[in-house]
């Protein structure tokens, strides 16, 4: 693992059941590098993130995360999560808080940051994102599209080492999509490290450094994102794309 590498799974296996949904698969994410996972349903996008997080224990392998290996059971699971940042499909904000509490949360309860500081810093974001004017605001006050910039404003608040983003448009209305990747795309200018899962390949063509198609729970190809995405080399590949595209 070279010190520029910030994430590192080694033969990664899990399996639910008879169901094997990560199959010895080896990924390594470098600092300040974007990198989008695509695949079909079920291919173990989703599942790989958990796993990452320590939702979903492993069932073989090692994942280290800046040279720790954070899959050890011994390792102190709330302390990994600390150093990560996630954002998932649905919003997930806490609707009985404010958006100022909802992103300064993580920041005061587990990183015991003073209230003063955490609070300045959300205003700070939230003021990046056209939020400031919502920050006294409950969630059900904004579209989706501004709950999911809140939930990134959350994630990323505590300058998390890495940055995990999974399927984060998939329950917006297609005109809120753009204002959610606009984000992300600003926050790979600012040299974020983010691992994520998208199906929005025009997206991925324009924001990410290397694109990385899942088969089977297996690394199937990887590249450039003007590689895979136009020129891809695999079978899979080709029928993946092909399918979207004739959508």
């Amino acid at each position: 693992m070279s010190a520029a590498t910030v994430l590192e799974t080694e033969g990664l296996v899990k399996a639910f059941g008879d169901r094997v949904v990560l199959d010895r698969l080896d990924l390594s994410v470098d600092r300040h590098e974007v990198v989008v996972l695509i695949g079909a349903s079920g291919s173990g996008k989703s599942t790989l993130l958990r796993t990452i997080n320590l939702l979903e224990p492993i069932d073989d392998g090692q994942i280290l995360l800046g040279g720790e290996d954070i899959s050890d059971p011994r390792v102190d699971a709330d302390r990994v999560r600390a150093r990560i940042g996630v954002v998932f499909q649905q919003f997930n904000l806490f609707p009985h808080l404010s958006v100022l509490d909802n992103v300064t949360i993580g920041a005061r309860r587990v990183h015991r940051t003073p209230k003063a500081e955490a609070e300045a810093t959300g205003r700070r974001l939230l003021e990046r994102v056209g939020l400031a004017d919502f920050a006294k605001a409950h969630p059900d006050r904004l579209s989706g599209g501004q709950q999911q910039r809140v939930a990134i404003v959350r994630a990323i608040a505590t300058n998390p080492e890495l940055l995990l983003l999974d399927e984060i448009t998939s329950a917006l209305d297609p005109q809120l999509v753009g204002e959610v990747l606009d984000l992300v795309a600003e926050l790979k200018e600012q040299g974020s490290t983010i691992l994520m899962t998208t199906h929005e390949m025009r997206f991925a063509e324009h924001a990410a450094d290397r694109v990385v198609f899942l088969s089977g729970g297996r690394i199937a190809e990887q590249g450039p994102p003007a590689q895979v995405l136009r020129d891809p080399q695999h079978a899979d590949t080709r029928a993946f794309l092909s399918r979207l595209t004739a959508r």
